[in-house]
C-alpha cells in the first residue's frame, strides 16, 4: 500500500485490516487473544448496540477505563459509528472527569470500574434506582447511558454484555451501512489538553486527519504489520491511542496491552510475546534498563523504541542502542496536531536522537519565527508554527482560542520555543512558559494554584516544574498563608491529593512570607525555580 493509498476512516482501516490479516493476532490482552477478524466482528456488535442506544453520527461517546481489549473495542466502534470518542484520564478524580464529560457533552461513557482500586461510578455519582427515569449520573442530563466494561452489575448501569445484547437484534447491515457513511473529514476524536488559563481545551480531529498523520508516523519510525507492540502508554492518550492503536490498525501490527508500567510484568510480556515494539517516556526504560533480574529474561526480540514527552539525555540512547534496542527514536506533537509534529528516523546517531526532536512529518511545515511570524535561519530559537494536515479543526464551542491558537493562514502556535539545526532537525529550548512534563503527563501550573488557593489557609500560590531523577519533573508549588492560618505543607499536599489526579499533586510545598514579583507585580517564577 502506497503512502497515498491508505484507508481515510477508521472504519474502513478496521475492515481492510480484517480482509488482510484475517488470522493473525490484533490483540492481546491477558488470556483474551483477538484476530483483526474477530476484532472487526465485535467492533461491528458494538455498532449495532451503539445504535441500538440511539447513538447518532456526531455524539460523543466517553471511554474512562485503562488499556484493555474492550476499550479498543469501545473505541473502534464509536469512531466506526461515526461518533467522537472522548478518552478520560484514568488518574482523574470524580470532579475532573465530571467536568470534562460536561463540557464534553458526553452522551455515553464507557467505564471499567475499579481500576487501580477506584470507584470511578462513586466518584461520579453514578447509578440510580431501578426502573428510575433519571440520568444514571445525576446532574449530567446529557449523559444517558453508562457502560461497565469489567461487567459490574449497578443499579442503571449497562454491564458490558448487556450493552453487547442491546443490537443483537439489528442486522448486520445497520452496522455496515452506519460505518459506510463516515465521512474522511467527519470529527473522530476530542481530545482534551489544558491551556495556559489552567482549563482543558478539547481539541478537535477528523479521521482524515489521523489516519494520514500515523500512515506517516509508522512509515517514519518503521513500524510494520509483522511487529508485536507492546502497548503500556496510557491510551487516553495520544501516545497510546494514536501512536498505538491506529498505528498497529494501519500496519496490522499486534497489539500487546498492559494497563500500567510495570518493570517485571513488562519483561515477562517481551520474553512471552515476543515483543518488538516498546514505545514510552524515558523513565520506562531506565528502569528496564536498571531491573535487578533483566539478565534472567530474553529481551532479545525488541528492536524499536519511540520516546519523547520529556529530556532524553544522550548517555541513555547510547545504553538503550547498546543493551536493549537496535533503534531508539525520539518524536514531537501536541494534541493539537494529532500527537506528533516531528520525528527521528532509524539511521539518525544518539545526539540527533536524544538532542533533537527529528523533522516534521512529510507534508506539513513547522517554521521557527520570530514575534512577528517570521522565518528565523537555523541555529536561531523562536516560537514554533506548525501548518498542515495534522493541525485539529479547532477547540470545542470556543472559537476564540481556537483563533488565538491557528492564525489566519492555518498556523498553529505551540506555545514551545526552539530552532533547527544545520540538518533540519528540530530542537526543543524552552517549552510554553509555565507547563511541566511528570512522566510523560503535562501539568499547567494554573489549574493546580486553583486547587491550592481553594483552600481557606492559602493566600496565594505558586506551581513550578523541578528535575526528577525518575520522572523528569515533578510539581514544587510556593504558597502564602493568611495571617493565623493552622495549616502546613503536608496538609496542603494532602488536600490537592484529595482533588487532582496523582501527577499534579506537588512533590513538595514551600511556604514563603512573599512570592517573589517581576516588575510588573506578576510572580517571577523564574527566580522560584532558583530557589
Amino acid at each position: 500500500m502506497s503512502e497515498n493509498e491508505h484507508p481515510l476512516t477508521i472504519p474502513r482501516a478496521l475492515d481492510l485490516a480484517a480482509r488482510r490479516y484475517p488470522g493473525r493476532e490484533a490483540v492481546v490482552d491477558g488470556d483474551v487473544r483477538l484476530s483483526w477478524a474477530q476484532l472487526c466482528e465485535r467492533v461491528h456488535a458494538a455498532v449495532k448496540s451503539l445504535i441500538a442506544l440511539g447513538v447518532r453520527p456526531g455524539d460523543r461517546i466517553a471511554v474512562w477505563a485503562p488499556n484493555g481489549h474492550r476499550w479498543v473495542i469501545a473505541a473502534l466502534a464509536a469512531t466506526s459509528a461515526g461518533a467522537v470518542l472522548v478518552p478520560v484520564n484514568t488518574r482523574y478524580k470524580g470532579a475532573e472527569a465530571r467536568w470534562l464529560l460536561e463540557r464534553g457533552g458526553v452522551r455515553l461513557l464507557f467505564v471499567d470500574n475499579g481500576f487501580l482500586g477506584k470507584d470511578y461510578l462513586a466518584m461520579l455519582g453514578a447509578g440510580g434506582e431501578p426502573g428510575g427515569d433519571g440520568p444514571p449520573v445525576p446532574g449530567l442530563p446529557a449523559l444517558e447511558s453508562v457502560v461497565t466494561l469489567d461487567g459490574a452489575e449497578r443499579p442503571g448501569i449497562l454491564p458490558w454484555d448487556g450493552f453487547l445484547h442491546c443490537g443483537a437484534h439489528l442486522p448486520d447491515t445497520e452496522a455496515t451501512s452506519r460505518t459506510g457513511a463516515v465521512d474522511p473529514d467527519d470529527p473522530c476524536d476530542l481530545l482534551f489538553t489544558s491551556g495556559t488559563t489552567g482549563r482543558p481545551k478539547g481539541a478537535l480531529t477528523t479521521h482524515r486527519q489521523n489516519l494520514r498523520t500515523y500512515w506517516a508516523w509508522s512509515g517514519r519510525t518503521g513500524v510494520i504489520g509483522d511487529d508485536r507492540y507492546l502497548v503500556i502508554n496510557p491510551m487516553f492518550h495520544c501516545f497510546g491511542y494514536k501512536a498505538g492503536v491506529l498505528a498497529c490498525l494501519l500496519r496490522g501490527a499486534t497489539m500487546v496491552l498492559q494497563p500500567v508500567f510495570d518493570v517485571d510484568r513488562a519483561m515477562r510480556a517481551v520474553e512471552a510475546e515476543r515483543i518488538t515494539v516498546l514505545p514510552g517516556p524515558p523513565t520506562i526504560y531506565s528502569e528496564l534498563l536498571d531491573a535487578p533480574g533483566r539478565d534472567g529474561f530474553d529481551l532479545s526480540s525488541l528492536r524499536l523504541a519511540v520516546t519523547g514527552a520529556a529530556v532524553v539525555p544522550v548517555a541513555l540512547v547510547r545504553r538503550m542502542r547498546a543493551e536493549l534496542f537496535p533503534e531508539v527514536l525520539t518524536a514531537y506533537g501536541l494534541t493539537e496536531t494529532c500527537g506528533t509534529v516531528t520525528v527521528c528516523s532509524a539511521d539518525d546517531d544518539a545526539e540527533t536522537v536524544a538532542l533533537t526532536a527529528g523533522r516534521p512529518l512529510d507534508g506539513t511545515e513547522v517554521r521557527v519565527a520570530d514575534d512577528r511570524g517570521r522565518a528565523l535561519p537555523a541555529g536561531q530559537d523562536g516560537r514554533i508554527l506548525v501548518r498542515g494536515y495534522h493541525v485539529m479543526l479547532g477547540y470545542l464551542d470556543d472559537p476564540a482560542a481556537s483563533a488565538a491558537a491557528v492564525d489566519a493562514e492555518g498556523r498553529l502556535d505551540t506555545g514551545d520555543v526552539g530552532h533547527f539545526d544545520a540538518r533540519g532537525n528540530l530542537v526543543i529550548t524552552g517549552r510554553s512558559k509555565d507547563m511541566f512534563v511528570v512522566g510523560g503527563f503535562n501539568v499547567y501550573p494554573a489549574e493546580v494554584e486553583q486547587v491550592l488557593t481553594a483552600h481557606d489557609a492559602v493566600a496565594e500560590a505558586a506551581v513550578v516544574g523541578v528535575p526528577d531523577a525518575r520522572l523528569g519533573e515533578v510539581g514544587r508549588a510556593y504558597v502564602t498563608v493568611r495571617p493565623g492560618a493552622g495549616t502546613g505543607p503536608d496538609d496542603l499536599v494532602g488536600h490537592c491529593r484529595e482533588r487532582l489526579a496523582n501527577f499534579k499533586v506537588p512533590r513538595e510545598v514551600v511556604v514563603l512570607e512573599t512570592l517573589p514579583r517581576s516588575a510588573t507585580g506578576k510572580v517571577d517564577k523564574a527566580v522560584l525555580r532558583t530557589t
